[in-house]
């Protein structure tokens, strides 16, 4: 599965209002641990049919950043039913995120 842009316009459709658990990476270009986590990502969404799996660039969509509570990058958060489930900051293994992911 591709890994959407997210940003202020397309959030809340395709993350808060998502029928299915949502990945989202809070990310910059300017990042170097975030351009370590991106492989991983796009292997955990190529992985994961059951998951919608975003990236929102938090230079360019500051207010979801701060909504969120991103502090530091890249922080992953998985939302569930509209809501934050798990968050984690850093660069996250692969194996690691997918404990993140809510059971059936």
């Amino acid at each position: 599965m591709d890994v959407l842009t997210l940003t202020k316009d397309n959030f809340e459709t395709q993350v808060l209002k998502a029928d299915k658990p949502v990945l989202v990476d809070f990310w910059a270009t300017w990042c170097g641990p975030c351009r370590m986590m991106a492989p991983i990502v796009e292997e955990f969404a190529a992985k994961h049919d059951d998951v919608l799996v975003g990236k929102v660039d938090v230079d360019a969509n500051t207010e979801l950043a701060i909504e969120y509570g991103v502090m530091s990058i890249p922080t992953l958060i998985v939302f569930q039913k509209g809501e934050v489930y798990k968050k984690t900051i850093g660069v996250t293994p692969l194996d690691e995120l997918e404990t993140m992911l809510p059971t059936a």
